[in-house]
């Protein structure tokens, strides 16, 4: 039997063996797994930022952007915030930060009025952004395709092409004329002799309407067809005369060129002999209108009227009995002429925008002192008696722009005191029911004004 060893000795083993064992247990894990023994800081440093940065653009781009809603007015912009096309977007030197608004409001209001973006909350991703931009152009694309083809729809109901018009008139013997190629027909029928006297006045009634436009007006000198027409004129029949008379009224309207032709033409001589014969009322009335076209704005056709007599005339038609409505006309035409000479007057003075010529011409036309001579003063004065308000208003017009010329003949006239004291005593009552129903410028209350300017200038 061994010798027992003393136990003071065997705790120091003990421990020793223990720390043996413990080293061995570390050596054999650092050998199986080298980094659990030894770490690279450096290496454990990149792989960590790396992690971050990838972390970061995943949550960049699942980030939800708050909408901004921009106005007409400057608002700030938060961090993050999707700004819509059409905003105008600035930076504030004095706050440092930015600032967005709407460029167009109303215009970008309208575009969205209507459309829905796909969306359940105020809130949307970049992509849903450009979804739903893609959206709104592919649906105004097919909006603006649908309205173009139900326009083009809506056409094709209400017009049929030109071929076919073509062909369905080819098959009625149907001719498609100009304005030109009717004009020319229906000249040839009035001046064929074998046209009966309805064929005649048919077709100068229908010339007339197309001789209103001054282009068919001018267009009737390239054939000779104003000529045709101002030799009716001479022709037996009244109708002929009155209907041709209806014509020349419309083609000299406004119409210089044509103007110029029917004064060259003989047209001047030829209605003032009508007006001077016995002749039809109506036949009267409508050369008496030819006339006033005739004259109107043609200072040198109104110098050759005066030449031709046309004042005696004048006089002459409005004496006659039954004559009134001429009667109103004729004076209505007077004052037209006197008031025409002095605005062409006054604005060659004020502005210079007359030409030299045309002033020229209107200083030829003596047309105040012949109505001087030819008595139109007196004749004035009684046509003042006439019954009806609009026939008297163009006299008292009538008598104001000749008041300079008439003046003292005026005075001495106690008939034309006594009409006109009349006058006031009738448009006083007739102002004062005005007054009463409320109408502060009523029709009498002008008429009254015109009666007590005529006796204040000739007290």
């Amino acid at each position: 039997m061994s010798p027992s060893l003393p136990s003071s000795r065997m705790a120091p083993l003990g421990r020793l063996l223990g720390l043996l064992m413990a080293a061995c247990f570390t050596f054999c894990l650092s050998h199986q797994n080298r980094e659990f023994a030894l770490t690279n800081p450096e290496k454990s440093s990149t792989k960590e930022t790396e992690r971050k940065e990838t972390k970061a653009e995943e949550e960049l781009d699942a980030e939800v952007l708050e909408v901004f809603h921009p106005t007409h007015e400057w608002q700030a912009l938060r961090p993050g915030q999707a700004v819509p096309a059409g905003s105008y977007v600035r930076l504030n030197l004095q706050t440092g930060e930015r600032e967005a608004k709407l460029q167009y409001e109303d215009k970008f209001r309208n575009n969205l009025k209507g459309k829905r973006l796909n969306i359940n909350t105020n809130t949307y991703t970049s992509q849903d952004l450009k979804s739903a931009l893609a959206k709104f152009k592919e649906g105004a694309e097919m909006e603006s395709s649908k309205e173009d083809k139900a326009r083009q729809a809506e056409v094709k109901r209400l017009f049929r092409p030109i071929e076919e018009l073509k062909k369905d008139f080819d098959e009625l013997n149907v001719v498609i004329e100009t304005d030109m190629q009717i004009m020319v027909r229906l000249i040839n029928k009035f001046n064929s002799t074998s046209s009966s006297l309805e064929e005649k006045i048919a077709a100068l009634f229908d010339l007339e309407y197309y001789v209103h436009q001054m282009d068919n007006a001018q267009d009737l000198l390239s054939f000779g067809g104003l000529q045709v027409v101002i030799n009716g004129l001479n022709s037996t029949e009244p109708l002929v005369k009155e209907y041709a008379a209806f014509v020349l009224g419309a083609a000299f309207s406004s119409n210089p060129k044509v103007q110029v032709e029917a004064i060259e033409g003989g047209a001047l001589q030829k209605l003032l002999v009508i007006l001077a014969t016995e002749q039809p009322l109506t036949a009267k009335k409508k050369v008496l209108f030819a006339l006033c076209s005739l004259l109107r704005h043609f200072p040198y056709a109104q110098r050759q009227f005066l030449k031709l007599g046309g004042l005696q005339v004048l006089r002459s038609l409005v004496q006659e009995k039954g004559t009134e409505v001429l009667a109103v006309r004729v004076i209505t035409l007077l004052y037209d002429l006197v008031t025409e000479k002095m605005f062409a007057e006054e604005e060659a003075e004020l502005t210079q925008e007359t030409s030299p010529e045309k002033l020229q011409q209107y200083r030829q036309v003596h047309l105040l002192p012949g109505l001087r001579e030819q008595g139109w003063c007196e004749i004035t004065a009684r046509l003042l008696a006439l019954p009806e308000h609009d026939a008297r208003e163009k006299v008292l017009q009538t008598l104001g722009v000749l008041l300079t010329t008439c003046q003292d003949r005026y005075r001495q006239d106690p008939q034309l005191s006594r009409t006109l004291a009349s006058l006031q005593a009738e448009y006083q009552t007739l102002a004062s029911l005005e007054l009463q129903d409320g109408e502060d410028e009523g029709y009498f209350r002008e008429l009254l004004g015109s009666v007590d300017s005529l006796l204040k200038e000739l007290r």
